[in-house]
């Protein structure tokens, strides 16, 4: 499968940004997701060829106390 049509699949349908997207790396493709969707994705985007990794991301500044 090829990593733009992932890439479509879990942004959107525009097939134009997708491309851009992938070839604009590394590039942030999902952010706020719960983490099974975030393993879900990551594990498409490496079945469709992509180098990927999953981060997490840190708690706002304002939020702790």
């Amino acid at each position: 499968m090829d990593v733009v049509q992932v890439v479509r699949r879990l942004k959107g349908p525009s097939l134009w940004h997708s491309k851009v997207l992938v070839t604009q790396v590394p590039a942030v493709i999902l952010v706020g997701v719960p983490e099974e969707d975030a393993a879900a994705a990551l594990s498409t985007l490496r079945d469709g060829g992509a180098q990927a990794e999953s981060r997490e991301q840190p708690e706002p500044v304002f939020l702790k106390r």
